[in-house]
């Protein structure tokens, strides 16, 4: 009892400052990919939060074929450093295989959740203040376009009423039910 009393805060600690870094580079690579205006005030914060680690990561690990793969290994080493660490506080050890395949589907996980949440403040900004404009709602757009263009072409708009949200967010629901467990599966199969 009396361990646990340090060891969740700072579990709670890591997770956060991890989880919130790797955000910053995960809206970095989604922007990246889905070619957004990096002249925005947003994006420019989000270049120079995570250029420290990218820029020398980049000369060792060149992009593919339009993908920024040095993000990607980037997330991969944080998420598995702050998943070995939140065990090691824990008391807890995790098989090389596990924390690997863990790691991976927390990342999947993060960009369906990115997709969902930028849904749902994309429809509550068109209900509160349509037609808005400031640099954060850009970069929402940005995000949404790609999940939504195709939602828009299964359901047209009826009447003035565009039901492509709520079909793009129940979509990346299943796909992230249907994904992330088979990873975390494969993970602890492999380390057993």
């Amino acid at each position: 009892m009396g361990s646990s009393y340090f060891t969740d805060p700072v579990v709670f600690l890591i997770d956060i400052i991890f989880g919130l870094y790797i955000l910053a580079v995960m809206l970095r690579f989604m922007l990246q990919w889905f070619r957004a205006d990096f002249y925005n005030p947003m994006a420019q914060a989000l270049i120079r939060i995570t250029n420290p680690p990218l820029k020398p990561l980049r000369k060792l690990i060149p992009g593919l074929g339009g993908i920024d793969v040095a993000s990607i290994v980037l997330m991969l080493v944080l998420q598995m450093v702050a998943a070995a660490l939140m065990s090691l506080v824990s008391g807890m050890t995790l098989h090389p295989a596990f924390l690997f395949f863990y790691s991976i589907a927390e990342l999947v996980s993060l960009f369906l959740m990115v997709f969902i949440v930028a849904i749902v403040i994309q429809v509550i900004v068109s209900w509160v203040n349509p037609g808005a404009y400031n640099p954060a709602l850009s970069m929402v757009y940005t995000l949404t376009e790609p999940v939504l263009r195709p939602a828009r072409r299964l359901i047209p708009s009826m009447g003035g009423l565009d039901l492509s949200p709520l079909v793009a967010t129940v979509g990346l629901y299943l796909i992230k039910m249907l994904v992330v467990p088979p990873i975390r599966t494969l993970g602890v199969m492999l380390s057993q």
